[in-house]
């Protein structure tokens, strides 16, 4: 087999079902033989061989023909846009399906829970704003909550984001994130190892997580409840040698418990978005003359979910006058409708060094 014969291959690999056995025994092939024969000599099973030359022969071509019209493509270890920080990983996927552009300075994921608060879409939308001004790349995995918000906080700036699924390059999850995962594959990447027609299976996620931990050089966790995959994704970093970054919380609250405990075990806190660019070894983004928040802003507190009638309140002004300004907010993107009619800020007044707000 030639190298272009090896990449099929490794698709057929992928197509056969080959898991984390069969990963780790690719790894250890030198890049000089040849891929099929080296993994029958190191043991591996000869039916799912079999399978994945088969599949290789009979499906793969026509799998990488329809995912190339579809604008993605099929990149594997070895080749230049291949992330060198994930190859070097213990567990390295054997190919991605990739749309959009991998090229990067610095990469960081930002995870956390699906049920955010508006506390924690506030924190992880600041967060992702900042990585985004300074040319850092934001991952993490286009879920609702945590990982949406630090999407669209690195997209807000121009800045770079990639998305990494836990599906196949067809099936985007959730589906009401099609217009976000379009945004994503323009400014960023989507990114996956699953082929084509994979659905959103539970045991994906938590394998998906290794490939978060792989492509950066910190993890935040943002908020998070004691069984959270966002706590493996946070392990599996420490196991890399990655930074790990976690936002303190609300002791009583069970999105806490995650990032809260993974400070006892020696995460670094993160109080100010200083704390993730000192981690990375990054300057961050040189600050702009802010101007005073206008209008009722100054009355939504960061991580705070009002009512009209308490904003009103607060402000001192009638309940239709408050209405009004608060749908002018709302349509400017300063602030969001929560299920139960709420109103929460987009993102938290911007912080100092020290961590009080300017």
């Amino acid at each position: 087999m030639n190298h272009v014969d090896d990449r099929i291959f490794r698709l057929g690999l992928v197509l056969a079902g080959g898991g984390s056995r069969i990963r780790r025994l690719v790894m250890d092939v030198p890049g000089s033989e040849l891929l099929s024969a080296a993994l029958a000599g190191a043991g591996a099973p000869r039916a799912l061989l079999d399978t994945a030359r088969n599949l290789a022969a009979a499906e793969a071509r026509t799998v990488l023909d329809r995912v190339t019209k579809a604008g993605w493509r099929w990149v594997v270890p070895g080749d230049d846009e291949y992330p060198g920080l994930l190859e070097a990983t213990s567990d390295p996927p054997l190919g991605l399906f990739v749309r959009g552009c991998l090229e990067y300075r610095g990469a960081v994921a930002i995870v956390g829970t699906r049920q955010a608060t508006p506390y924690g879409r506030q924190v992880a939308r600041l967060l992702g704003e900042e990585l985004g001004s300074a040319g850092v790349v934001v991952v993490s995995g286009m879920a609702r909550g945590v990982d949406e918000a630090a999407h669209r906080g690195a997209l807000c700036t121009g800045g770079r984001s990639w998305a990494v699924w836990g599906t196949g390059p067809d099936r985007i999850y959730p589906p009401e994130h099609g217009e976000l995962a379009e945004e994503l594959a323009a400014a960023g990447a989507l990114i996956t190892e699953y082929p084509p027609g994979t659905p959103p299976r539970r045991h994906h996620f938590p394998e998906r997580n290794r490939i978060l931990a792989g492509l950066v050089r910190a993890v935040v966790v943002v908020e998070a409840a004691a069984r959270s995959g966002a706590l493996i994704t946070a392990r599996l970093a420490m196991e890399e040698g990655r930074e790990v970054l976690a936002v303190p919380g609300n002791i009583f609250s069970k999105l806490s418990v995650g990032p809260n405990t993974l400070l006892r075990v020696g995460a670094r806190p993160l109080l100010t978005p200083r704390d993730v660019f000192e981690a990375i070894g990054c300057e961050p983004p040189t600050e702009a003359e802010t101007t005073i928040d206008q209008g009722l802003l100054p009355f939504i507190g960061a991580g705070e979910s009002l009512t009209a009638d308490e904003i009103a309140d607060r402000a001192g002004i009638e309940v239709v006058a408050a209405l009004g300004d608060l749908l002018t907010h709302e349509l400017a993107g300063d602030i969001s409708r929560e299920a139960d009619g709420r109103f929460a800020r987009v993102r938290p007044p911007r912080l100092d060094g020290k961590g009080s707000p300017e």
